[in-house]
């Protein structure tokens, strides 16, 4: 029989830590990890020199064949938005760069360890989507604004160019970086419900580039009707100062249709990740 200590030497149990201690803690472990792995840094390199250096030579091709436009595109031109039309090709990177954060820890089986420290499986995912939705924000803002620079200075060559006091302007090169962080956390979240590398990146694949061409294949009105809500015609409004189509939704209405697929992509990755073993 053993007898109970008395109460003045009986230890009181640690208190659980706070949510708020193990979001903290979970949003520095993920800074640790995002910047301690040399590709992110290399895919977010690649994202920016690609940002720039096609917007460079996009201009200048436009700038060489200047005299050569047709007035109409002359007077519909809209040297803001073509200088950061590399981010075509750069929002591929970014948003497999944001399906390798989660799927790679499936694959290397590390998240069974992040999931131990931080029992609390929604604050994991939001963590990872705040702290590369953070950095993908800065690398997309470094990138835009260096481009709609280079840019606007082969412009001055036929003085097309304009400045970021311009109307709109701002708005297009700011809104250049949200679109690129927006894609990422949808790259995310694809990777969160799927949990297959390869599986989320087709998928994000089709979503911002082959499900435009293929609904271009319907009978008008309806090609119109469903393409300006897809993710990727939706959200590059917000990085254009002239309307790109007459059906095209607004700016700011596009690019919150980007941020609900997004948003309906990391809820349904939390659900599952809460409910589904790792």
């Amino acid at each position: 029989m053993t007898l109970a200590a008395p109460p003045y030497l009986r230890r009181p149990r640690p208190a659980p830590p706070s949510t708020i201690r193990l979001f903290r803690a979970g949003v520095r472990a993920e800074w640790t990890k995002l910047r301690t792995v040399r590709s992110t840094m290399w895919s977010l390199l690649v994202t920016v020199v690609i940002v720039v250096g096609l917007g460079a030579l996009f201009c200048a091709a436009r700038v060489s064949r200047w005299d050569r436009l047709d007035p109409g595109e002359l007077r519909n031109f809209d040297p803001a938005g073509f200088s950061l039309n590399g981010i075509f090709l750069a929002q591929l990177a970014i948003g497999v760069l944001g399906v390798l954060v989660m799927s790679s820890e499936y694959a290397t089986g590390q998240i069974r360890a992040t999931l131990g420290a931080i029992p609390q499986r929604g604050l994991v995912l939001t963590a990872k989507a705040l702290v590369f939705g953070a950095v993908t924000l800065v690398a997309g803002l470094v990138a835009c604004v260096g481009a709609f620079g280079i840019g606007q200075a082969i412009f001055t060559a036929k003085h097309a160019g304009v400045s970021l006091g311009d109307p709109g302007v701002t708005r297009a090169v700011f809104g250049g970086a949200l679109y690129l962080g927006a894609v990422g956390l949808l790259g995310l979240g694809l990777a969160a419900v799927l949990r297959r590398t390869a599986g989320a990146i087709a998928t994000l694949v089709g979503l911002l580039l082959v499900l435009p061409i293929l609904v271009n294949f319907l009978p008008s009105p309806w090609n119109d009707d469903i393409a300006k809500y897809l993710p990727g015609e939706a959200g590059g409004s917000i990085f254009h100062v002239v309307q790109r189509s007459s059906t095209a939704l607004s700016p700011w209405p596009g690019f919150a249709v980007l941020c609900a697929w997004a948003a309906a992509a990391l809820v349904l990755g939390g659900i599952l990740l809460d409910r589904k073993d790792a």
